[in-house]
């Protein structure tokens, strides 16, 4: 059996506090990235205007791929383009308010650039229209993300969309 979950959406929008806290409750292992990439220098160069480095994405599939294969893997990116759609059961995007994104965003520092690139990006909801692109439209669910209630709901959600997941693929 095994159950496979994705997170993309928007850096800000609460993919990490989410995935965290459902690997907690749920006792699925829980994967960042964005972690994974730095632990193992996943890159493939640097981008200047973005002030951030370019992740190597065949490495990092190379990296996940017997993890994902065994298979209760959460797995918390903003992308999701590149991932083999056979990793994932379901995928949930996160959507938030653009005025709540940028002052998050506005936090962590982000330059004005990448500020304004990124809450374009939710407002568009290009994340929502890669996920519908890279995987069938069923598995692909679109989350509210933007008060602290939201977090619970989201949770209490998808444990009983895991629970009802194991259900079904118990034999």
């Amino acid at each position: 059996m095994k159950s496979c979950h994705r997170r993309p959406g928007t850096p800000g929008v609460g993919k990490t506090t989410l995935g965290k806290e459902l690997a907690t409750r749920s006792g699925l292992k829980y994967v960042n990235v964005g972690d994974l990439a730095r632990e193992g220098q996943l890159y493939d160069g640097y981008d200047e205007e973005y002030d951030c480095p370019i992740l190597d994405e065949d490495r990092v599939v190379d990296e996940l791929e017997n993890q994902m294969s065994e298979g209760g893997v959460i797995v918390d990116y903003h992308g999701c383009d590149f991932f083999p759609e056979r990793w994932f059961h379901i995928v949930f995007v996160l959507k938030t308010d653009n005025s709540i994104l940028y002052k998050r965003l506005e936090t962590r520092g982000y330059n004005e650039k990448k500020l304004k690139d990124n809450v374009q990006c939710e407002i568009f909801q290009v994340l929502y229209e890669e996920a519908l692109a890279s995987y069938k439209e069923e598995i692909v669910h679109q989350l509210p993300s933007n008060k602290p209630e939201d977090l619970e709901n989201n949770i209490s959600q998808i444990l009983k969309w895991i629970e009802q997941w194991v259900k079904d693929h118990s034999s």
